[in-house]
């Protein structure tokens, strides 16, 4: 595929997390695909290689459920970056993926991770971008952070995301 061809790219490994039903595997398939896939809820992990532009990415796509996310601590070493989707559709679970979000840039293993938020569903969203920044309480981060309107079904808004994390990282080296 023509947007993934870059051989020198940087490596690195990412984790893409947030709560069931996010869109997390929607989103890393439609980067890899440049197509949309129909998924079913991630029970474990799925783990695929993806290029764009000076990246070389391994990305976890690791499941939301609860139960799960106690074990992403597990997957937290040696990642550079973390997306972390956000179901604009769910006004109710905002608060739970807030505190999802500080506790695991708050670990000590992320030290230094750069965060991109996919402010997904915004095709059918009850919160506007900025809404959800302030919600999410962004700004209280100390680390390296964009936030990103997206749908995944469609992949609009996903390009800007990685576009973000491109540089991010290019800055870093």
């Amino acid at each position: 595929m023509g947007l993934f061809n870059n051989s020198d790219g940087i490596k690195m490994k990412m984790l893409m997390l947030g709560l069931d039903g996010a869109g997390k595997t929607t989103i890393l398939y439609r980067m890899k695909l440049n197509e949309y896939v129909n998924t079913v809820p991630t029970i474990g992990f799925n783990v695929e290689d993806l290029e764009y532009k000076n990246l070389k990415m391994t990305i976890w796509d690791i499941g939301g459920q609860g139960s799960i996310r106690k074990l992403w601590r597990y997957y937290y070493d040696g990642t550079q970056a973390v997306i972390f989707v956000v179901d604009t559709s769910d006004r109710d679970r905002i608060e739970m993926a807030k505190e999802e979000i500080h506790g695991l840039m708050n670990d000590p293993s992320l030290a230094g991770a750069k965060l991109l938020v996919f402010a997904n569903k915004m095709d059918i969203a009850q919160i506007s971008v900025r809404d959800l920044s302030n919600k999410l309480e962004l700004n209280r981060l100390k680390t390296d952070w964009h936030i990103q309107g997206a749908i995944a079904m469609t992949g609009d808004g996903l390009f800007d995301g990685f576009d973000w994390i491109s540089k991010a990282i290019k800055e870093k080296k």
